[in-house]
């Protein structure tokens, strides 16, 4: 009977299986289809439609016979899988669209184009993942990170050293920190479109003049000790050699210990024996202590991350550099700065943009390229929230608590409290710091323990009486306290010195005295947001930055309490959950790159190329070869990359490009032969910063390998490669990723970023490690690490590692490799669409251009009288941010769409510049005027195109709604072009009061 049931349902497959073939036209490839489901699946699948047979129905011939018919349909495996799985969310273009579009390119399909466009000769058959290798969906991603979570623990830190636990007011957590359309801005090159965060990074700088008492301040750096570094190079730079061998001094204030000492007579000998005096100081300290400035510091620096920003266990955190007017061409980074547009109307901009490394190049007197934008502008927001009181309360507030403490211990008589003055900080003497940092660890509290007799314990904004009861209790060795921080306070007076009272004002200007209810701030911070354009507005085409879409469930664990609570320097066991994450991170990357080792501290892609060099610099040195400093440069590198050399003590010897753009061979050959006993290294970019994949890159590591060197691949295009090839397989040895390119942190309107090294296994001892908790590659086993530090975190800027994590994890290695794909299909994609009215300047082997390429319009100054600045400005009209412009070829725009933009965005981009091709068309056949038309009028802000008298010999109408889809939705920018020569002639680097605004924008007008 069991035989005939069997031999009846063999029968009833084979039926089934030949209607298959009929409904498929008897392709049988469509093998992912079943032929029954079990009966929990029924009710799910019945609503589309389908006649479903249950499982149990089929081991019943009658049944399956009596209800077989011609309206059968097959239940697709596809259909059963997760609703949430990522790579379709990210990767935009559909399968139908990747053929369309490659057939329009003259291939087949998308795999046809990709065999054309990247060199056989080191292509990978495949990338696979160790874990992860299928992509986990995006509930999947979350109890991961959850799990993660669960196993760090979050302490009460009285570590101090620079980090500290804040209240990051949730008006701006929400608004600010979780909000696209303030993290997916880019860096503000084009003013017009971003004068939200410009003004916002305005009140930075102000913020960070008014505490220091000197009058000038960049936009914020990668974190204080890269901070610190750039002023010391700064007195280096200015160093009168006469004077003897000393340019600077660097001091603390307070110090790390607690320790706050008068600097006044030591600065002055200090001047009078020619040395520059360098202080690094506590933004909230300086609310209540007499400003650097004040004691006449040259350069005073540190960190903003106190004021609102969380620890994240080390960052990103933004560092602050202050100093006098005289400093300024000096000064590293970037600077916001007071300008007026075409109208005289008040505008901001980045200021001095000539001081900028990319364009410097070896003559850079710094190769600082990211800010800290982001948490530049939460700090700013903080004190506009706050205001000059409500910091000062603050302070106070945190002063007494550590004054209650040094009394409560002097009661005790078990410890010996430091007797000099104190902001925030105690210094504790005892028999044994380790026996009490134990007792503290099993209360939940981090002490930092000094040396065996020594402890600090320093209190911040979170801190209340009741923990410092609990320290009470601690220090007493678990005894009974017969009193409490409360009864205590009413008898503690400040330790700070009368001479070293701050009496000076700070923060006058009404934004930081306007905005205290949550509601004033919201309304405030939204009408900031509304004058940028970010990636919530439209695709940002930015060559070699690659702008593409950050997806709300990478973000989330970013604001998580056991990510962003965690002191960098708590012990190991409290962060076991990042620790696996970092190990899990470095795998994924080392098989992604083809690395043997990674270091995950440099917290900016140029801070990663300085670290790079460095590892190629200890591993020279440590064979005895100390000559070796030359580096080889192809004219075509990206601009960061002569200046890092620059920074690492090289020679620099530029190699020059063919007419296809391809790196000259024969030219770096001899070049390598030439430098044979010299050579270091060559920087190399891959693919191309002209977007062609080189066929001789395999060729040039050799060439460099042959004369002693190593190649170093610059990271910033390592979104053609995923999946396709790899620096490790082609033949770099060592490698620096753009987390915020490649791998999905975001731009935050100029930073935060992340750049990780990758080394080959002969450089892993060399990689970056840290005096307070170890890191890094494999230690040298006859001396110690050789290469130090690269950032004042052990592991950079961590609590954005999630973002890159969670995009890796969740893509896995085929949505991965479909990335690199699709990124190439659309840049190819767009280039064929708009090469008949742009030439498209430089093309592969076949015909074909990498994930990027640039349109050359150098060919319309001549025509039309019309530069590259003013296709960015007009592209502004139609609701786009620019290409990236002039760059790498003077004249001409780099467009990048990356992989998660839309064939439909692609088209709208694309039909802009079309349109703006036949605006330029007009003015060459002499329709439109040479000098006033709607490109050099551009861009068209409503307070210009509202004026009562309109005199440009062209429409309002044409001016502000150049294509359809602008009715709908209508990005406007909120100036005319800036004056970039006016605001370099007249810098002014902090918010100017009402007036005076009004009457520089008056003599600005007058003078038009």
């Amino acid at each position: 009977m069991e035989r005939a049931r069997r031999l009846a349902n063999r029968a009833i497959l084979k039926r089934l299986v030949n209607e298959a073939k009929q409904l498929h036209n008897g392709d049988m490839s469509c093998r992912s289809h079943v032929l029954y489901t079990p009966s929990r699946y029924v009710s799910s699948l019945s609503p589309f439609g389908s006649k479903v047979y249950k499982k149990s129905d089929l081991l019943d011939a009658r049944n399956v016979s009596n209800n077989f018919g011609s309206q059968i349909r097959f239940i697709s495996v596809d259909a059963l899988k997760p609703s949430d799985t990522f790579p379709r969310r990210h990767n935009s273009a559909t399968p139908e669209e990747q053929t369309n579009m490659a057939e329009s390119c003259g291939f087949d399909s998308l795999d046809s184009l990709i065999d054309a466009t990247v060199p056989k000769a080191i292509r990978i058959d495949s990338m696979k993942f160790s874990k992860f290798d299928g992509g986990l969906t995006e509930s999947q991603m979350i109890a991961h990170m959850k799990d993660l979570e669960s196993k760090n623990k979050v302490f009460k830190s009285f570590i101090g050293m620079g980090y500290y636990n804040t209240h990051v007011p949730p008006v701006i957590l929400r608004n600010i920190m979780e909000n696209p359309a303030w993290y997916t801005q880019y860096t503000p090159y084009q003013a017009e479109i971003s004068q939200g965060r410009l003004d916002s990074l305005l009140s930075y700088q102000t913020l960070i003049t008014d505490l220091t008492g000197l009058p000038m301040s960049n936009a914020s750096l990668l974190d204080e000790g890269t901070a610190a570094a750039e002023a010391m190079a700064m007195c280096l730079k200015d160093i009168d050699y006469s004077s003897g061998d000393v340019c600077g001094v660097l001091v603390q204030y307070p110090g790390t210990e607690g320790e706050i000492l008068d600097y006044g007579e030591f600065v002055k000998n200090a001047h009078a024996q020619g040395v520059k005096v360098v202080m690094a100081t506590d933004l909230l300290a300086l609310t209540v202590l007499k400003p650097p400035g004040e004691l006449g510091a040259d350069i005073v620096v540190g960190s903003a991350q106190r004021f609102g920003v969380p620890m994240g266990y080390g960052g990103p955190h933004a560092a602050f550099l202050a100093t006098s007017q005289e400093y300024k061409r000096l000064m590293p980074g970037r600077i916001i700065g007071v300008s007026v547009d075409s109208s005289g109307k008040p505008a901001l901009r980045m200021a001095m943009q000539t001081r900028e490394q990319h364009i410097r190049r070896d003559k850079a007197t710094s190769n600082i390229c990211t800010a800290q934008a982001l948490l530049a502008n939460m700090a700013a927001m903080y004190a506009v929230y706050h205001g000059p009181e409500g910091l000062k309360a603050i302070a106070r507030r945190v002063h007494g608590l550590a004054g209650v403490f040094a009394s409560g211990l002097k009661k005790l008589g078990t410890v010996e409290v430091q007797g000099l003055p104190f902001f925030d900080t105690v210094k504790v003497t005892c028999a044994d710091a380790h026996s009490i940092a134990g007792a503290a660890y099993k209360s939940g509290i981090n002490l930092r323990v000094v040396d065996a007799k020594t402890i600090t314990v320093s209190f911040d904004e979170t801190t209340t009486l009741e923990d410092v009861d609990k320290l009470f209790k601690v220090f007493s060795g678990d005894k009974p306290v017969s009193f409490t921080a409360a009864s205590l306070a009413p008898e503690v007076e400040t330790a700070i010195p009368s001479g070293l009272e701050r009496h000076s004002s700070y923060l006058t200007h009404s934004i930081f005295n306007t905005y205290h209810t949550e509601h004033e701030l919201l309304r405030y911070m939204h009408r900031l947001q509304s004058k940028d354009l970010s990636l919530c507005h439209s695709m940002i085409p930015l060559g070699s930055c690659t702008m593409k879409l950050n997806a709300t469930v990478e973000m989330m664990p970013v604001t998580w309490p056991g990510f962003t609570d965690i002191h960098p320097f708590a012990p190991p066991d409290q962060a076991q959950g990042y620790q696996e994450m970092f190990n899990n991170l470095g795998e994924l990357l080392c098989t992604i790159t083809g690395f043997d080792s990674f270091s995950l501290q440099p917290n900016a892609g140029a801070a990663g190329e300085y670290a790079g060099l460095m590892v190629i610099r200890a591993y020279h040195m440590s064979r005895g070869d100390y000559h070796r400093n030359v580096c080889i440069i192809p004219v075509s590198a990206h601009g960061t990359n002569p200046a890092s050399a620059a920074m690492c003590g090289m020679k620099i010897v530029p190699v020059g490009t063919d007419s296809k753009g391809n790196i000259n061979i024969e030219e770096l050959r001899r070049a390598a032969e030439a430098n044979r006993d010299k050579l270091s290294a060559l920087m190399v970019t891959y693919p191309s910063t002209h977007g062609v994949y080189e066929e001789g890159i395999d060729e040039i590591c050799k060439i460099i390998h042959a004369n002693g060197g190593q190649v170093y691949m610059d990271g910033a295009n390592m979104n053609a490669q995923v999946g396709l090839t790899s620096p490790g397989f082609i033949g770099a040895d060592v490698c620096h990723l753009n987390l915020h390119k490649t791998f999905w942190i975001p731009h935050g309107g100029g930073g935060p970023g992340m750049g990780p090294i990758g080394v080959k296994k002969h450089l892993a001892p060399f990689l970056p490690s840290h005096p307070v908790v170890p890191t890094g590659g494999i230690p040298a086993p006859d001396k110690l690490n050789p290469l130090g530090t690269i950032s004042a975190a052990p592991w950079g800027s961590a609590l954005i590692l999630p973002i890159s994590y969670t995009y890796i994890a969740m893509m896995g290695s085929k949505g991965l490799t479909d990335a690199s794909k699709i990124a190439i299909l659309n840049a190819n994609y767009m280039a064929k669409r708009l090469e008949k009215h742009y030439p498209v300047l430089f093309r592969g082997v076949n015909g074909t251009v990498a994930h990027e390429f640039i349109i050359d319009l150098r060919g319309f100054k001549n025509t039309a009288g019309i530069e590259p600045e003013d296709v960015a400005k007009r592209l502004m009209d139609y609701g786009f941010h620019a290409p990236t412009m002039s760059w790498p070829v003077p004249g001409t725009l780099m467009i990048e769409p990356t992989e998660s933009e839309s064939k439909a965005e692609l088209d709208r981009f694309c039909d802009a510049l079309i349109s703006i091709r036949e605006e330029i068309a007009e003015i060459e056949n002499g329709k439109a005027d040479i000098h006033s038309n709607v490109l050099k009028g551009a861009p068209h802000p409503p307070h210009v195109l509202m004026r009562d008298a309109w005199t440009k010999p062209y429409s309002r109408e044409h001016a502000a709604f150049p294509a359809s889809w602008l009715r709908t939705a209508k990005f406007w920018p909120t100036t005319g072009r800036v004056d970039n020569v006016y605001g370099d002639r007249n810098v002014i680097c902090t918010l100017l009061p009402v007036s005076q605004m009004a009457e520089e924008a008056a003599a600005a007008a007058a003078n038009a």
